[in-house]
C-alpha cells in the first residue's frame, strides 16, 4: 500500500475499527539485536538471521512477518528486481554483507540502500518564507505549483537541493518580486521553474492538488525554461500512473 495510507495510523494507539480495515498494517523484523538477555549486535548478520528465524517460526506471520530475502546469482538479476521496487511501492533494495555486525548510526560500508532512480517534473516557484537555524535569514522553503487548466495549482513544498550562492541569489530575487505577504509567507511573480525530484507520488484528499509526493527536493534551478513550459499535473499523475480519479 502507498505509504501515505500509514500516515493516519502513526500515534493512534487506538485506531477504529473503520481505519484498521482501511490500512491494516503488520510488522516486519528485519534484524535480531537482542536474545534471552545477552547482546547480540556483535555477531553476523548470518548469525543474527537465524537466530531471528527461530525466534519467529513459532509466532506465523499474522503476528510478526520475516523480512523477506532475495536470492540472486547475478547482479544483472538484481538490478532487475531492484527496477521492480516502485511496482511494490518501495524505494529499492538494502544490500547487507552477511559477516556484517550491527552498528548504529548512519554508518557506510556494511550496509547499503540500493534505490531506484527517483521521478522528476519542473514546476513553477511560487510561495517562499525564510529557514531556520543557519538560514533563518533567507527564503529558503519553497512551495511549488503545476498547471491544471491554465492555472498554477501547488503541489510540493522542498528545502533542499541549491547550493550556498543558488540561496542567496534566489533569495534577493524573492525579496525583489514579491507579490503578497501572509505573515512570514511571500507569494511571488510565477516566473521562476525548478526540476523537483521524489521518490513516489500517491492521490491525496488533504493537497489542492489531488497528489502528494514523497521526498520533494530541488535538483537545479531551470533558467533555460519559461514558466509556460512547466509540467501539469496530469503529467504528474501520468508519471505515477495515477488516473484523474485516484
Amino acid at each position: 500500500m502507498p505509504f501515505i495510507r500509514l500516515q493516519p495510523r502513526i500515534n493512534r494507539l487506538k485506531p477504529s475499527a473503520r481505519l484498521i480495515a482501511q490500512t491494516p498494517i503488520r510488522l516486519l523484523a528485519y534484524d535480531l539485536l537482542e536474545l534471552d538477555g545477552t547482546d547480540w549486535r556483535a555477531r553476523p548478520l548470518s548469525e543474527r538471521r537465524q537466530a531471528l528465524e527461530k525466534v519467529l517460526a513459532p509466532l506465523g506471520a499474522a503476528a510478526i512477518e520475516l523480512s523477506p530475502r532475495i536470492e540472486f546469482h547475478d547482479w544483472q538479476l538484481l538490478r532487475q528486481r531492484r527496477d521492480e521496487a516502485r511496482d511494490r511501492g518501495v524505494e529499492g533494495l538494502m544490500l547487507k554483507r552477511l559477516d556484517s555486525v550491527y552498528r548504529d548510526g548512519r554508518r557506510k560500508g556494511d550496509w547499503w540502500k540500493w534505490k531506484i532512480a527517483p521521478l522528476g517534473i519542473d514546476a513553477v516557484l511560487i510561495y517562499s518564507q525564510s529557514g531556520r537555524g543557519r538560514r533563518a535569514g533567507l527564503h529558503t522553503d519553497h512551495t511549488f505549483a503545476l498547471w491544471q487548466e491554465g492555472v498554477l495549482v501547488p503541489f510540493a513544498k522542498a528545502y533542499s537541493g541549491l547550493t550556498d550562492a543558488e540561496l542567496l541569489e534566489l533569495d534577493r530575487w524573492i525579496r525583489a518580486h514579491t507579490m503578497e505577504r501572509f505573515g512570514p509567507v511571500r507569494a511571488v511573480e510565477p516566473l521562476q521553474v525548478f526540476e523537483l525530484a521524489f521518490e513516489a507520488v500517491q492521490p491525496s484528499k488533504r493537497h489542492k492538488s489531488g497528489v502528494a509526493v514523497r521526498f520533494p527536493r530541488i535538483v537545479r534551478w531551470r533558467r533555460d525554461k519559461t514558466p509556460a513550459e512547466a509540467d501539469s499535473l496530469q503529467g504528474l499523475r501520468a508519471l505515477a500512473g495515477l488516473t484523474e480519479g485516484g
